[in-house]
């Protein structure tokens, strides 16, 4: 077997402009420290118009992007890394704009078999140049009460809310088209929440352990998600065998339908009768001392550590062989 040449210094990307820069520059402490407690040679970088010429400094540099919403997961930073023919951990291009965009993610895991929730993706034009008013009426016959608005691209819960009457649906609208010119509108899913991770290891997509989650509010908000002691976190979940068995099932089809790679985050409702209901899947998942990844990665029994040196090598590999 030939021995491949040896990657120089990891660059681990974070920040960027997005409304998640501050979850983003905390991933990307954590796996920069991480990596630097395995012996490897890492530098940290913003993404600005200095990055192009640094990324061409370092001798075969390998990129590890940790930004999350906007151009850190909708394929715009692997284009430039692409072009640039820096490898990187994580998804290519096209499947980074798929697993972004809620309106297009959603209908391809439905159309592969999966369970998803029954949705409408409206863009801001159409709903202010038909009426609000009607199309209300419809989203409640349809979907009924309560619904979910989200932003078609964002993360973090951001500019979502649940909704209960038709009263809270403009504003609703509104907070979700701050993010972004489509929301999508989508029933509410009662049951118990839980994250699965797929990491792909030897040449096989692995999904880790289920990863419930509890928030102490009730609703798993950007506070729920980032602020220490707001939220009670399950590794495993306390779902039984056949429950996690088809999370995890959902977790790897939804990484294959969408084309992802190397790792993802699948976002599930569990309904009460024990169905497990795909939300989102998130090819750039947060890595922070309150993410679902790093927690997942513990309860499987794997190091942190060298789980993320693997994917940096697995990324070279990938390049250079």
């Amino acid at each position: 077997m030939t021995q491949l040449p040896a990657h120089g210094p990891i660059v681990v990307l974070a920040g960027g402009l997005s409304h998640e820069r501050e979850v983003s520059l905390r991933s990307g402490r954590r796996v920069a420290q991480a990596l630097r407690d395995q012996g490897r040679e890492v530098v940290e970088a913003d993404v600005d118009s200095g990055l192009i010429d640094l990324l061409a400094s370092l001798e075969n540099p390998v990129a590890f992007p940790l930004l999350h919403g906007g151009i850190g997961e909708d394929g715009g930073l692997q284009q430039v890394l692409t072009l640039l023919e820096v490898p990187y951990v994580g998804s290519s291009p096209a499947a980074c704009r798929r697993s972004f965009n809620k309106a297009i993610g959603g209908p391809l895991a439905a159309q592969a078999g999966l369970v998803t929730p029954k949705a409408a993706a409206l863009p801001h034009d159409m709903f202010r140049e038909l009426g609000a008013a009607r199309l209300i009426e419809a989203l409640a016959a349809r979907l009924g009460f309560p619904m979910v608005v989200k932003p078609a691209r964002s993360g973090s819960a951001l500019g979502t809310s649940r909704v209960t009457s038709a009263d809270e649906l403009p504003a609703a609208m509104v907070a979700a088209y701050a993010y972004g010119d489509v929301a999508v509108v989508e029933e509410f899913i009662d049951g118990t929440e839980v994250a699965v991770t797929v990491v792909e290891l030897d040449g096989e997509q692995v999904p880790l352990p289920a990863v419930e989650i509890r928030p102490n509010s009730g609703i798993y908000d950007y506070t729920a998600r980032y602020t220490a002691g707001e939220t009670r976190f399950l590794a495993p979940a306390a779902v039984s065998e056949e429950v996690a068995s088809g999370c995890a099932e959902m977790a790897v089809t939804a990484h294959r339908v969408l084309g992802l790679r190397d790792l993802s985050r699948a976002d599930i409702i569990v309904r009460p009768d024990g169905q497990p209901v795909l939300l989102e899947t998130n090819s750039a998942p947060g890595m922070t001392e309150t993410s679902l990844v790093p927690l997942a990665v513990e309860a499987a029994g794997y190091h942190f550590g060298l789980l993320m040196a693997q994917l940096v090598d697995n990324a070279w590999a990938r390049h250079a062989g």
